[in-house]
């Protein structure tokens, strides 16, 4: 028994989605598309970096996010990377092939000052609604 519970202790999982903390996986029917994109934001604030990741039909919701985030000059694109992915339909059934793509940004060399810009901008506007 001792044994066991020594190699559960020194046991090293290394799940390649836990190590990306900085990853959002979009879905296109879960949550609105500036839900995303302001949750990109918020991770490039930390971790500098951002991982876009989607399957399918949101693959377009994907690329919509990084746009938009690039042409307001919050991101650079680092890498684009496209692979199918092997699932079960949703019977359990044959398996089917889906399409992936993951998108690093990086920050823009401006980005803070323009969060700083923004989140100004709104405090402006929150103390004039208040008034």
């Amino acid at each position: 028994m001792e044994a066991i519970t020594e190699g559960v202790n020194n046991l090293n999982v290394s799940d390649a989605s836990s190590n990306k903390r900085n990853r959002i996986q979009v879905s296109n029917t879960k949550k609105p598309l500036f839900f995303y994109v302001n949750l990109a934001k918020r991770y490039m604030q930390q971790y500098n970096e951002v991982e876009l990741s989607a399957l399918g039909m949101a693959i377009a919701t994907v690329v919509t996010i990084a746009e938009i985030l690039k042409n307001n000059g919050l991101a650079v694109e680092k890498r684009i990377a496209t692979s199918t992915v092997d699932m079960r339909d949703e019977s359990g059934g044959r398996p089917v092939q889906k399409a992936k793509i993951e998108i690093l940004l990086g920050k823009t060399e401006n980005f803070d000052e323009l969060m700083a810009t923004a989140a100004a901008e709104r405090e402006v506007a929150d103390a004039e609604e208040q008034s």
